[in-house]
């Protein structure tokens, strides 16, 4: 295939059966695969959220990124959490984001929406946040039982699924007016273990680095039915740097904003990442030592201009 016409794998999850069906094994395989090989895939799963679903959820992403700026600022950064409100001028881009941390819990999602309408916060917006959370981490939840089996580790299953949280991120990426491409957003890789990025409307952008690091590719969904998962620093650590972690970026154009939901399973406060002793061996030496997920960003936060220069931050904080 040219690079010309390179794209993401395409994987069905809808319909697997079992966990020992044999289209479970061979889309295991092939989730492995493109992991290994992009770090990234287009998932389509069958009615995972409903049109109405998603049609709220972008109205109430509109609707909150419509508020004073004031308003959006009152969901801050904490050194713990990294998910607070960003605005154009802080990065000198065209994106603008903000979050909720522990978003499956009602009480997280009532917090802040509370917090951005304090007036009689919005039960709407609360409700199918936190629904929608709750599917995309149904997907999220699938394809790293599906690594974690595929690479002979069945016993460290249980622990690896206990010990994560999940951070949700709404973006949107300001029209630039312009016919000319702007970058959106500086290219990094994602720190967690998995993101899964829902675009929420047709305005595309996405884009990967190639393995190789020559070429961007693009990732835009093939439909707003699908989603585009994501390798983090911390997955690929585990897995002994198996699994990619791909650099991505989002460059925009037009005169229409680009709308973005985006899940990241991260892992719990205090929970060491640590490479499982059966991925270590001559062939395959140890990477990283074990680390603290949050003091690792604290690394990152702290040297920031030189963590995005580094082609691997990780190697620095705690290669072996």
């Amino acid at each position: 295939m040219s690079r010309v016409s390179m794209k993401l794998p395409l994987i069905d999850l809808s319909n697997l059966g079992e966990n020992d069906s044999p289209r479970w094994e061979s889309t295991k395989t092939q989730i492995r695969e493109a992991l290994k090989e992009y770090g990234s895939f287009e998932a389509t799963f069958n009615n995972l959220i409903p049109l109405e679903l998603r049609k709220s959820v972008g109205d109430g992403i509109r609707q909150l990124f419509d508020l004073p700026l004031s308003i959006k600022q009152l969901n801050k950064n904490s050194p713990k959490t990294y998910n607070g409100y960003v605005g154009q001028n802080d990065y000198g881009r065209l994106v603008e984001s903000t979050g909720v941390n522990g978003v499956l819990s009602s009480h997280a999602v009532d917090t802040f929406t509370n917090l951005m309408w304090p007036d009689q916060g919005n039960p709407t917006f609360s409700k199918d946040i936190q629904l929608y959370c709750e599917k995309l981490s149904e997907l999220d939840k699938i394809v790293r039982r599906m690594v974690v089996e595929s690479l002979g580790l069945e016993k460290y299953i249980d622990e690896h699924m206990n010990s994560t949280v999940y951070r949700c991120r709404f973006q949107k990426y300001v029209a630039p007016r312009t016919p000319n491409s702007m970058l959106g957003f500086f290219s990094h890789t994602d720190k967690n273990i998995i993101s899964t990025l829902h675009q929420l409307n047709h305005v595309n952008g996405l884009q990967i680095l190639t393995k190789d690091g020559k070429t961007w590719i693009p990732a835009d969904p093939t439909s707003l039915d699908s989603f585009v998962v994501f390798v983090g620093s911390s997955f690929h650590a585990w897995t002994n740097g198996q699994l990619h972690a791909p650099i991505h970026r989002v460059v925009v154009s037009g005169d229409e904003a680009r709308y973005s939901i985006g899940l990241f399973s991260i892992p719990k406060e205090g929970y060491m990442i640590k490479t499982p002793e059966e991925l270590v061996n001559e062939d395959h030496p140890l990477l990283y030592n074990p680390f603290d997920y949050y003091k690792f960003l604290d690394f990152i936060y702290t040297n920031a201009d030189a963590s995005r220069a580094s082609p691997d931050p990780l190697i620095e904080y705690c290669g072996a």
